[in-house]
């Protein structure tokens, strides 16, 4: 079958790894310029030359078996490693967060820098429709992307899965990225603490380097609250909460650049745990996978991914 992905994140590239693996044929696309999403990762150009930040999720854990395995894997070829101030059975992406994500992509047809306006169907085939021509019709339609932007396209096709998306809202975060010229005298890893949800130090996370280099997310409420405020004044008030923390002017700053996610942290349709966590209409041949279908974690977007293309996998073998 040829099927289309919308949205290239963990749960995107899960779904497809499996379903590639059983010999289906899988286009992926996205709006973003390479392998991120929740994970994404940037570099900002400094006196000191340029500086790496996580700016996204900052860890992940492992439970499920089948996610315990990919990450053993990822750990062997060095695409993760052990956080441990972070938690037991914290990990990170090596040398940067999105690393998995590029271990991911690396064999599948990813269109980057490819946004979906909408998809449309008929005689039994998906078109997906964007700013640039796809060429190409579809088997069947994955949507993995936010609830928010899932809803958009799922509204003409599937009215529950829309509402359920609709139901399930993600919370904004405010990101400061900040780069000094000499180290702060704080943990590597600073937790709740006023407007700060969670600070990170990421130049001392195993893999990294360079200069002193911070993250800092501010809390949903906040970045709820100053949701349309100026990048300036973002950033102004992340670095004092972050000086506030250390007891003292910060050193000279060497970089800096706030970021939105409107979408950062993921709802929970899954909430009472009773189903899968992956949606499957096979009339439609239509189906949605993401972490708000289970949990706002890193490994629950894999475990919805993975799931879905089971699910499918099971659906073709029936129906051929």
């Amino acid at each position: 079958m040829n099927i289309a992905i919308i949205g290239a994140g963990m749960a995107g590239l899960s779904c497809a790894k499996a379903l590639q693996a059983c010999g289906h044929v899988v286009s992926l696309f996205d709006k973003g310029r390479g392998p991120g999403g929740r994970m994404a990762s940037r570099r900002l150009s400094s006196s000191a030359g340029d500086v790496s930040f996580d700016m996204g999720a900052q860890y992940f854990t492992a439970r499920d078996p089948g996610f315990v395995g990919q990450v053993e894997r990822w750990h062997a070829s060095g695409d993760v490693a052990p956080w441990p101030i972070a938690g037991e059975g914290a990990y990170i992406g090596v040398p940067t967060m999105n690393a998995p994500l590029k271990a991911m992509a690396r064999d599948l047809d990813v269109r980057w820098g490819t946004r979906i306006g909408s998809v449309s169907r008929s005689a039994n085939m998906w078109t997906l429709h964007s700013e640039t021509q796809i060429g190409k019709t579809f088997d069947a339609v994955v949507c993995a992307i936010p609830a928010e932007q899932a809803q958009v396209l799922l509204d003409a096709h599937d009215q529950d899965f829309a509402a359920l998306a609709q139901q399930t809202p993600s919370a904004p975060c405010w990101t400061l990225m900040v780069a000094f010229d000499a180290p702060l005298p704080l943990p590597d890893v600073v937790k709740a603490r006023g407007i700060i949800d969670f600070a990170a130090r990421n130049s001392g996370k195993p893999g990294h380097s360079g200069v002193e280099a911070w993250v800092v997310h501010a809390t949903a409420q906040w970045s709820q609250a100053h949701l349309e405020d100026t990048v300036q004044a973002v950033e102004s008030a992340l670095m004092q909460a972050l000086a506030l923390e250390a007891g003292q002017e910060s050193p000279s700053v060497l970089a800096v650049s706030a970021h939105r996610w409107r979408f950062a942290r993921s709802g929970k349709a899954n909430a009472d745990k009773t189903w899968a966590g992956h949606l499957w209409n096979p009339a439609l041949t239509l189906g949605v996978c993401g972490d708000w279908l289970l949990g706002p974690r890193i490994e629950c977007a894999w475990v919805s991914g993975n799931r879905l293309g089971e699910a499918m996998i099971d659906h073709f073998i029936r129906a051929a």
